[in-house]
């Protein structure tokens, strides 16, 4: 062994040992070192980030501690002379508090179940590899402005619970912002790696479902995009000017408060059919081999399937966007020409049932238990009634019924839901959170499902619930479950 790597090995040691305050100095030696060796960039790097993905530590000294040692090893990253160009980073698991690695250039990257807390910075960031944040949680604001991301990249399940802005970023291969994580066979060997996943409590606001993260598909009875829930926008969340060179699949995300995607670029399969969602200047390439693309109701390509801008789609009119509209009165109004858009054009109601549950799946931003509710939080219960109830007439057997109807409810909070009576195709509950008294009496579906396998993406009930039979296996239950035959 020479020398150069004594004192690798050494600094090395050092690092592993440190006494609590004391790391810092074992860092600056290892990255002295690498400076020196362009050899031992990507080892020190490794080093670096497991120390980092240790126990954490919850005194200010050890969070300040590992503040300073990750700044330590982006500012060699993002350096004027001499950057370490490259390198790839493995900090799954980690807490990492108001991390800045803006400007670095890394290779790969894997923040799988990560927990960033403070402000989160990634601005003017290339990734060269693939990136991995499945699971991980943003605790504040989250930015990625300019941020290259060459490779495919893994947004599966995250949780942004303040902004999150990806203005200008460029997406080179797959955007994965679709259900948490890729479909397993029953002999895949991930099986035996399962139960060493960490994630973060599922601590969302009415939803309660500990299994929810690491919710498995599998492939045998599951189709890959039915089932599980995407990343989850708590507070606003920018694409405006994004480019997405590559498919960009937001299947089952959930955006919680304004969600833009003005100007943004799209070249290939695009799954993007929220109603909360801004498409104003947005363009599509078109062109794709892998499946048609899923647009939000009310927007439609200027010129058909070959690519064109994104216009509003006069053929839904006299529906136009209306749920994506700040005004309560405007969002109403829009339930209403759903229902009347349905009643009128029966080869548009499953779109227009899929976009009510997809409206019922934006997450309620304020405690359903806490005392008292405000104007607006009473208003925004009495939108998502509507639509629960609009669901609910369409689906009971009448001159009014829209039949064989498929609904997607998974990871969806629904409160004083009344299903009874109701009929209908596929009804999925996996994961889904019901509030107040529910009812499913008289019910009939042609298959229902409320959890993915076993207790993983388990459905909820907080309140009383009424079945007309025997529960479905697999949910939990906080109250009385009545069942009747």
């Amino acid at each position: 062994m020479d020398e150069t790597s004594t004192a690798y090995e050494a600094a090395a040691d050092r690092l592993a040992t440190a006494a609590p305050g004391t790391a810092q100095v074992a860092v600056a030696d290892l990255i002295r070192l690498a400076v020196a060796d362009g050899e031992l960039r990507q080892p020190v790097t490794d080093t670096i980030c497991q120390w980092l993905r240790g126990p954490a530590g919850s005194s200010g000294v050890a969070v300040e501690e590992r503040r300073i040692v990750l700044g330590s090893l982006t500012d060699r990253l993002r350096a004027q002379e001499a950057p370490w160009q490259g390198v790839s980073i493995d900090l799954s698991g980690t807490t990492l508090v108001d991390a800045d690695f803006s400007g670095c250039r890394l290779g790969g990257a894997v923040f799988a179940d990560t927990r960033f807390h403070g402000t989160t910075v990634f601005d003017g960031v290339t990734f060269e590899d693939e990136v991995i944040f499945q699971r991980a949680v943003f605790y504040d604001d989250a930015s990625f402005t300019e941020v290259r991301f060459e490779g495919d990249t893994e947004f599966g399940r995250v949780r942004f619970r303040g902004r999150a802005d990806f203005t200008s970023a460029a997406f080179g291969g797959m955007a994965w912002f679709g259900r948490g994580t890729d479909t397993w066979w029953e002999d895949d060997e991930a099986w035996e790696t399962v139960e060493e996943i960490d994630p973060a409590p599922w601590e969302e606001l009415n939803e309660d479902d500990p299994d929810w993260p690491v919710a498995v598909l599998i492939e045998d009875y599951q189709d890959w995009e039915e089932g599980g829930d995407g990343a989850r926008f708590a507070g606003d969340a920018s694409f405006a000017g994004v480019r997405f060179d590559g498919p960009a699949w937001f299947y089952n995300a959930r955006f919680g408060a304004a969600a833009t995607f003005a100007g943004a670029r799209f070249a290939g399969r695009v799954h993007l059919d929220q109603p909360s969602v801004d498409l104003c200047d947005a363009h599509w390439a078109g062109g794709t081999e892998d499946g048609e693309s899923e647009w939000p109701l009310g927007w439609t390509v200027r010129s058909d399937g070959t690519g064109g801008d994104l216009v509003p789609d006069s053929s839904v009119a006299p529906y136009s966007q209306q749920l994506a509209d700040p005004d309560p009165s405007v969002r109403s109004a829009g339930l209403g020409s759903l229902n009347q858009l349905g009643d009128d054009r029966p080869e548009l109601r499953q779109r227009v049932v899929a976009t009510l549950c997809s409206f019922l799946r934006i997450p309620v931003p304020f405690d359903l238990h806490a005392q008292g509710r405000t104007a607006e939080q009473t208003t925004l219960l009495r939108l998502r009634q509507q639509a629960q109830q609009l669901l609910a007439e369409r689906l009971r057997p009448g001159p009014g019924q829209w039949k064989d109807m498929n609904l997607w409810l998974c990871g969806a909070t629904l409160v004083e839901l009344d299903f009874s009576g109701c009929e209908g195709g596929y009804a999925e509950f996996a994961g889904a959170q019901f509030h107040g008294t529910t009812r499913f009496d008289g019910s009939r579906f042609d298959r229902a499902a409320f959890t993915l396998n076993g207790s993983s993406g388990r459905a909820t009930f907080h309140g009383d619930v009424l079945f007309g039979a025997e529960p479905p296996d697999g949910v939990v239950f906080h109250r009385t479950v009545t069942s009747r035959a």
